[in-house]
Parts: C-alpha cells; structure tokens; sequence
C-alpha cells in the first residue's frame, strides 16, 4: 500500500503559517476603540511623576528616622538619578519627530535610551563632587527603589477598569 507523499502531513509544519496565510482583515473603528479599551498604555510622564513622589517620600522618611543631612540627600539624589534621564527620555520619545515613522521611531528610542544610560552613569559619576556627606548604601537604594516603581505602574495598568 503506497501512499502519496502530499497526503502525508509535513511534520515541521507550523500550525501558525496557516494563520499568515489567512487574509488580513483591518478592525472597524469600534473594534479597534475596544481593543486600545481592553490595552490601556501607561503614559510615561505618570511613571516618572510617581517615581518622583516615591524619592520625596523616602527622603521625608530618612529625615524623620536618620535626622542626618547627608543620607537625606544621598536619597534625594539617587531618586534623581532615575526621574531626571526618564524625564528626559519621556520628553524625546513623545516628541513629534519620535512618532514619524516605525524606523525613525525605533532609531529614535535607541538613542534616547543610550542618552538616559549615559546620563544616569554621569550622575552617578559626580555624586560624590555634588552631594555632602554623600552615602552611596542611601544613594542606591533610593535608586533601585525608584526603578522598581516602574512595575508598580504596569500592575496599575492591568489592573485598571474603564
């Protein structure tokens, strides 16, 4: 009994070709309105606003428990360490030039992105020249607790009901 090699199933076949085989069908404008509804994005600025009041919070609660000037602003500065390249970041990527096209706009956050890294290292480079009585423990914890924040902003996003 001998059978067809086109009746045989190819075993490296990949279920998902069948659905790039599929005809493309563009979303009526109220599909699409309940699908950004069902994805709502986070805005960058709201991110950066929070990591702002979380560094000020951290540094009223530094003063109160510690009282001492220095570690006050070691907090104070690794908080802007993170807000300060973010808000610069934030500013570029919403700008108009940003949004222009998919290439432009994957250039553009590329760059943005090396900007914010090298600005942050710069920071944290002339911190011991900007901030008495510098404590780099305070620094950086105030630092990565700034950064954490971020995925506090996305679990507000999931969480959210329009």
């Amino acid at each position: 009994m001998s059978t067809r090699r086109d009746e045989r199933p190819d075993p490296w076949a990949d279920p998902e070709d069948e659905d790039a085989r599929r005809p493309f069908k563009p979303l009526t404008r109220e599909e699409a309105q309940a699908l950004a509804a069902a994805d709502p994005s986070v805005s960058p600025w709201r991110v950066i606003a929070v990591q702002a009041v979380v560094g000020l919070v951290m540094g009223a609660l530094v003063w109160l428990v510690f009282g001492q000037q220095g570690i006050v602003w070691s907090v104070l500065y690794g908080a802007a360490t993170v807000v300060v390249p973010g808000a610069l970041m934030a500013r570029g990527m919403t700008s108009r030039l940003s949004s222009l096209a998919p290439g432009v706009s994957a250039v553009s956050f590329m760059l943005w992105e090396f900007g914010k890294i090298a600005v942050s290292f710069a920071m944290l480079a002339l911190a011991p020249r900007l901030v008495p009585g510098l404590s780099w423990p305070a620094l950086l914890v105030a630092l990565i607790v700034c950064i954490k924040v971020y995925w506090v902003a996305l679990s507000w996003r999931g969480r959210r009901k329009n």
